[in-house]
């Protein structure tokens, strides 16, 4: 648990100071704070293994086949005529995206706070309920202190709970809810896409680049993660639809030679962004770590600053193993800000509270959804009022 907090003040409700046990005890104690849970290692072989060959049929006629192991190009639908549909807004998208994470949030919190006060024992089980929804031990325990301070030995309801808990929330993320700023005076600017197999990297390369197209940005791609073929066509795919040039090699040819010759290409043409996607084989940590620091190496030869960002992709689904991933990218490159995906397959979005909480690094992006709509940039009051079911 964190540092102490000061006393609330006393109030005609508040307990006597021996009646204060427990989880309070710890909270204006001053008690050694918890240890983290224990996470899975990352090198999984189950979760980082993603096949590569095999190929799900479509039902109606595209361009490609859809590939394996990341989400499908929003494209690669049925072409049969859909009813029109309302367009919604990105909150509305943002709040049907964690429905999973603010359903199980909610339901907890109203089973807890139905005109109750306050006190010792309901902050224990507040502080287990945020535990359970991967916000961690940490960030719990700061959640229910900024809710103690003001609300200990008042009655409060559901709603008052779960506002208090997102304005709080809101607090902790806003540091990192930054925007990926792109330096107009690189050309281009270098991207470097980083995280594990399966994570979302090419598709989420694949969105960024329509976004930065849609801008008016001339944008080069880069397929380095030379080792999974469906990885390159995949991004092959993205060039077509996005009209950005993809330079690609066979497979197994050296990830660094190849983004060599792209931001080779890239500065000849004086393109705006240069994205370069990597491998992420962490059951082969040493070999891809060796492999990262040498694009590095081989790109800064042509620009010593490249690259100019290097982007960690997480997959929300992954809960609190999202921690063991950023300590170890972190290790191998210098992570500027992170991109959190599929957090509408999951009910752990409140591990992006606790990533927040523990590393501070910038939050560019998140997804909640397939189409390139549905990757946006972090805000923190939209994600916090989402998590917790709010409109």
């Amino acid at each position: 648990m964190s540092d102490p907090v000061s006393s609330p003040g006393s109030g005609d409700g508040a307990p006597a100071p021996e009646q204060k046990k427990g989880w309070l005890r710890r909270l204006f104690g001053g008690g050694a704070a918890p240890a983290e849970a224990p996470v899975a290692a990352p090198e999984d072989p189950v979760r980082d293994a993603e096949p590569v060959d095999t190929v799900e049929p479509v039902v109606a006629p595209v361009p490609d086949e859809p590939l394996s192991g990341e989400e499908i190009p929003e494209e690669a639908v049925s072409s049969a005529p859909e009813k029109p549909t309302e367009k919604k807004s990105w909150f509305q998208r943002l709040r049907d995206g964690l429905s999973r994470s603010s359903s199980r949030l909610t339901t907890g919190i109203s089973d807890l706070f139905t005109k109750r006060k306050l006190d010792d024992e309901a902050l224990e089980q507040l502080e287990e309920l945020l535990i359970t929804a991967d916000l961690g031990v940490s960030t719990a325990s700061k959640l229910t202190q900024g809710l103690a301070k003001s609300r200990f030995g008042k009655d409060v309801t559901a709603e008052e709970v779960r506002t208090a808990l997102a304005e709080e929330a809101a607090r902790l993320l806003a540091p990192v809810a930054q925007p990926l700023v792109l330096d107009a005076t690189r050309k281009p600017h270098v991207i470097l896409v980083v995280g594990v197999n399966g994570a979302g990297k090419t598709t989420t390369i694949g969105k960024m680049a329509r976004q930065f197209r849609e801008q008016g940005l001339s944008v080069t791609l880069a397929a380095g993660d030379t080792f999974r073929a469906a990885a390159v066509e995949q991004l092959k795919v993205w060039g077509e639809r996005t009209g950005c040039p993809v330079i690609a090699r066979d497979t197994g040819a050296d990830a660094a030679g190849l983004a060599y010759d792209a931001l080779q290409e890239s500065i000849a043409r004086q393109d705006d962004v240069l994205m370069i996607d990597t491998a992420g084989r962490l059951h082969n940590k040493g070999v891809l770590m060796e492999e990262l620091r040498k694009i590095r190496r081989v790109i800064q030869k042509l620009d010593p600053t490249a690259p100019h960002t290097t982007l960690l992709v997480l997959d929300a689904t992954v809960g609190q193993n999202a921690h063991q991933q950023v300590d170890v990218f972190k290790e191998m490159v210098d992570v500027t800000g992170l991109v959190m995906t599929k957090l509408d397959g999951t009910a752990k979005g409140g591990v992006v509270v606790a990533l927040a909480e523990r590393f501070g690094l910038p939050v560019h992006f998140i997804g909640v959804g397939e189409t390139a709509e549905d990757l946006q940039p972090f805000a923190a009051d939209d994600f916090a009022r989402s998590l917790m079911g709010l409109s």
